[in-house]
């Protein structure tokens, strides 16, 4: 199953041309890196970010948002946005400045 080019054009756009920022084939979709550091992503499954546990709480109490699971594992840091709540706009941008801040906050990876 193949991710959707739209909404990773759309993500791509979202989080814009940051210095740093980087793409890298992964989980069957593409992974959005800062210096190296995971900041989202959108895959056969949909869309993740990166918030940071610090984060993680106060991004899942945002209606669309759900734990990011692997399996049946839960992602500590990670969460999904669902597919019906890609389109907003306002949540979409929120998730991406959180992930992105979280990020930049990270020692980079080269």
């Amino acid at each position: 199953m193949a991710y959707d080019q739209v909404r990773a054009d759309i993500m791509r756009a979202d989080f814009g041309v940051e210095p740093g920022l980087s793409e890298k084939p992964m989980f069957g979709g593409i992974c959005f890196l800062l210096h190296g550091n995971m900041v989202g992503g959108i895959g056969p499954k949909g869309a993740l970010y990166r918030p940071g546990k610090t984060a993680e709480a106060e991004m899942l109490a945002l209606d669309g948002v759900l734990p990011m699971m692997q399996g049946s594992r839960r992602m500590g840091g990670f969460v999904r946005l669902e597919q019906d709540a890609f389109d907003d706009d306002a949540l979409r941008q929120k998730l991406t400045d959180v992930s992105l801040a979280h990020a930049a906050s990270l020692p980079p990876k080269e």
